[in-house]
């Protein structure tokens, strides 16, 4: 009796340890073992109903197994729930999300309601369904199929994230035959007919067993040394929108705002804060609430690591993560202590979660983590009253090391070394300039803030803006005109892209300055700070913020190249007073014996030249019609608000008023709402004003729209001067400016509606910038060729 029941025990056996051996594969990228319990517990208790109930109608399985699949799922989820809690909203969510959350979280997972519901389903019905066919239908090889989709689709989820899992496939296969030779086993104590029928098909199926052994053998021993294909690359993670990707635009934002309170910050266990690799090591103003006297506590919100001239970038790959986060590379020569805080957000808006750098686990809040820059979001948004607790990993450089220290090179960190196209020559030789007599990567670096903290001024109302121009303008620019002076954006991104330009790896970082035994943390303690990676070291931040407001002026120290002027008209010698008065030379051509006379000759080359001209202006005309049609309606619509761009600033250029490099899409608006009048008005001069009170000099023409004083006679010898109407406004570009920002830093909310407007706009603004001219200069205006070669993008 007892080896008949272990008889038939063999092949429900086999079942659930087949669908246990798809949870222990699955549970390779797993940070504990709570899935592999929870799947173990669903293959026994489903194999094993499906035993039990192999004598009831097999239309009552199916309802008996699902109510206990119902009971046993809430089981799992309150298990992996843990001290949070099971709430119907999580439940649900888990239920319905369950799939992409598995796809997209971060490696290793945490066993939570979402990641392992799916899991968990799959396994009580591929058991189920496998004890139908094999024990009661007596199919062995074909109930053998569910445990194994089972498993191939653990080992798909798996990818390339876990060793390889030979063992466990070589006991797949094992329980495979184990379950095929116990059916053979119990055939051959049944009836002789019955038995034989069983043996044929036990052999059957191990021949097909051994058939598809040697028909896919050679594929698989040519696939083991191969890298799985991971699924996660067709799964779109979360992603976040401009500010959040670049929130270094922020800060000039803050900096005007500076008694807003973000967020409260309670510290656990805070290790001492540690000076910054500096010649000087404390800024006594300048910066945030941080010093000396009051030590705070650096928050990292966002570490921005790509640069492509215009925006500093995240660049990441945001997966989903449980409360546990994969620990960071700590460097040799690094100290590495445990710190806990708390945080509750009170006004910070946006998605980037604000952490002490770098946070290893996560409770109170659903996160993302992008593990190459250890930057934090919440996918669903941050709110008033979010409270979560994190446990850092600080990392404390060694100091002592950074003389002599290195910086790495190799294709993992061309990210930290690339630059945008098109650098300003004047940023170049600046590099040059500073990197000149310094070999120790070191040096160049503090050579870098020692400059920037002895020539800019760090002032809270500097525009926003990092690209090319923007930090041109912040190097070189004069002072009166607003250059040599910014916030932490600034002084962060050209610290940042200096360093690159002279060989060091580095990076800008946003966050805040929090007090040091906690306390509300303000738009005030906003910061960006750069930082340069060192060999044996580690990231290592640094601080080119002046000490004081008294700096000395670029120019003293380093003189930016330009480009030689091509020479004016007044720079051709005028012709001397003999060679002015001297007659024209006279030459006197011989009569030709032959031939058209001269007459008809001119006239006809005069004739030919009118003729070319006339058709050169009709062809560019033409080219420019094809142009602005080409740019307002080809393409997606931010290529079409780029050509409605160009186009503005094309217009600005042929009225003589081309938009300065420095200046941002709203800057250049304002410039181009108030555009310089003509010089000239009738071939006169305008004349200024005089003074009031002051006496106009004799023979002064009033200026357009002046009205003499009552019984005022004009001067004699004037003559009267017709009141000119004043120019009606130029037609506004708010739409314009809107939709260069979405396609400057969010291209993929750009909308159709966005660009017809702004092309409208443009189209609009060119007409009325064009009637203001005479009529002489709108005929040029539209014959110019400029346009054609000033921009040579779509």
């Amino acid at each position: 009796m007892v080896t008949r029941v272990l008889r038939r025990a063999v092949v429900p056996v086999a079942l659930a340890g087949m669908l246990m051996l798809a949870g222990a594969a699955l549970g390779g990228i797993y940070a504990d073992g709570l899935l592999f319990r929870l799947v173990a517990g669903a293959a026994v208790l489903s194999v094993g109903v499906g035993v039990a109930a192999r004598r009831l109608p097999s239309w009552t399985v199916a309802p008996i197994s699902a109510a206990l699949l119902a009971g046993y799922a809430v089981l799992a989820l309150r298990l992996a729930a843990g001290d949070a809690g099971l709430t119907f909203t999580a439940a649900r969510d888990a239920l319905t999300n369950g799939i992409p959350r598995l796809l997209t979280a971060m490696i290793p997972i945490e066993a939570t309601p979402d990641t392992v519901i799916i899991a968990v389903g799959a396994v009580w019905v591929a058991g189920l369904a496998a004890t139908e066919v094999a024990v009661r239908g007596g199919r062995v090889l074909l109930g053998c199929l569910p445990p194994a989709l089972v498993y191939a689709g653990a080992l798909y989820v798996v990818g390339p994230n876990a060793s390889a899992a030979t063992s466990c496939t070589l006991a797949f296969a094992g329980l495979v035959v184990a379950a095929l030779a116990g059916t053979s086993v119990t055939a051959a104590t049944a009836h002789a007919a019955v038995r034989a029928r069983a043996l044929g098909g036990a052999a059957a199926g191990l021949a097909v067993v051994l058939g598809l052994i040697a028909a896919t053998g050679p594929w698989v021993a040519g696939r083991v040394t191969a890298t799985p294909v991971d699924p996660r690359r067709y799964v779109q993670p979360p992603r976040v929108d401009s500010l959040d990707e670049s929130p270094l635009n922020r800060i000039s934002g803050w900096a005007l705002d500076p008694t807003q309170q973000l967020l409260e910050f309670r510290p656990g266990f805070v290790p001492a804060a540690a000076p910054a690799p500096s010649a000087a090591a404390s800024r006594p103003s300048g910066k945030p609430s941080a010093s000396p006297a009051q030590p705070g506590v650096r928050l990292r919100l966002a570490v921005l690591s790509d640069y492509d001239g215009v925006t500093w970038r995240v660049g990441g790959v945001y997966r989903n993560a449980g409360r546990v986060l994969p620990p960071p590379t700590v460097a040799a020569g690094a100290q590495v202590s445990e710190s806990q805080q708390q945080i509750t957000i009170t006004g910070l808006t946006g998605r980037l979660l604000p952490a002490v750098p770098t946070p290893t686990r996560i409770t109170g809040a659903r996160v993302a983590y992008d593990a190459a820059t250890g930057t934090l979001i919440r996918p669903e948004g941050l709110t008033d009253g979010l409270r979560y607790t994190a446990v850092s990993q600080v990392e404390t450089p060694d100091l002592n090391l950074l003389p002599v220290a290195d910086v790495p090179s190799g294709d993992a960190w061309v990210r930290y070394l690339k630059v945008g196209p098109n650098t300003p020559a004047q940023i170049e030789r600046l590099a040059e300039h500073l990197a000149e007599g310094y070999g120790a990567a070191y040096d160049r670096a503090v050579v870098i803030e020692q400059f920037l903290g002895e020539h800019y001024r760090h002032v809270a109302d500097a525009p926003s803006g990092h690209a090319y121009p923007n930090l041109a303008h912040f190097l070189f620019g004069r002072r009166d005109l607003g250059g040599q002076k910014g916030t932490s954006e600034q002084f962060a991104a050209a610290y940042a892209l200096l360093a690159r330009m002279t060989g060091l790896p580095s990076r800008v970082v946003v966050g805040f300055i929090a007090p040091a035994a906690g306390g509300p943390v303000t738009a005030g303690d906003a910061l960006a700070w750069p930082e340069v990676y060192f060999d044996g070291v580690g990231w290592v931040a640094f601080d080119p913020l002046p000490e004081t407001d008294d700096v000395r002026p670029v120019e003293e120290d380093f003189t930016p190249p330009s480009p030689t002027p091509p020479p004016s008209p007044s720079d051709t010698p005028a012709p001397t007073g003999e060679e002015s008065s001297a007659p024209p030379s006279v030459v006197v051509a011989a009569p030709g014996a032959g031939g058209p006379s001269t007459a008809l000759i001119a006239s006809g080359a005069s004739g030919g030249l009118v003729f070319v001209l006339v058709g050169a202006a009709v062809a560019v005309v033409a080219l420019r019609s094809s142009q602005r049609r080409r740019r307002l309606t080809f393409g997606d619509p931010a290529q079409r608000i780029t050509g409605a761009w160009l186009e503005f600033t094309d217009t600005l250029r042929l009225a003589g008023n081309p938009v300065p490099a420095h200046l941002s899409a709203t800057e250049a608006a304002g410039h181009a709402s108030v555009p310089p009048p003509p010089a000239k008005r009738g071939g006169l001069l305008r004349r200024p004003v005089p003074p009031s009170g002051a006496e106009p000099s004799p023979g002064a023409v009033p200026p357009s729209g002046a009205v003499p004083p009552s019984g005022a006679e004009p001067p004699s010898g004037a003559e009267p001067v017709a009141d000119v109407p004043e120019a009606p406004p130029l037609p506004p570009l708010d739409a314009l400016v809107d939709a260069i920002n979405t396609a400057g830093f969010a291209p993929e909310a750009a909308d159709a509606g966005q660009a017809d407007r702004a092309g409208e706009q443009v189209v609009a603004y060119a007409t009325a910038l064009r009637a203001r001219r005479n009529w002489w200069r709108r005929v040029l205006w539209s014959v110019r060729p400029g346009p054609l070669r000033w921009n040579r993008r779509p």
